[in-house]
């Protein structure tokens, strides 16, 4: 119970700590990749496609409108990701899991 209340907080932190681009893009990725999947078989990999993709859209947005050295930027990225816990990590996953995963079903169900 106790890890389940981690995961929690740490999914609470995420969505309480960003901004409301940052937030704006998570949803676009996230409805976005669940309007793209054709079954929920395939949830675990599109997941990690739409982390990918909010990853690379992130780093756009700081190199386009925050006028950020992209090459500094890359390093900054990649040397965060490496230090990312993986309670963090399983957060952003299970967030964006059952949004994609809620709006699939919304659309087969609305769609056919």
């Amino acid at each position: 119970m106790f890890a389940l209340m981690d995961i929690w907080h740490t999914i609470l932190n995420i969505v309480h700590s960003a901004d409301t681009i940052q937030l704006v893009l998570m949803a676009v990725v996230a409805i976005g990749a669940g309007f793209m999947m054709m079954e929920l078989g395939a949830l675990v990999q599109t997941t990690l496609v739409a982390l990918i993709a909010y990853a690379v859209l992130t780093f756009i947005r700081a190199v386009a409108l925050q006028h950020a050295d992209a090459s500094a930027l890359l390093t900054a990225d990649w040397k965060a990701f490496e230090a990312m816990t993986s309670l963090v990590l399983l957060s952003y996953a299970i967030l964006f899991g059952v949004v994609i995963g809620v709006v699939s079903t919304v659309r087969g169900l609305v769609l056919g």
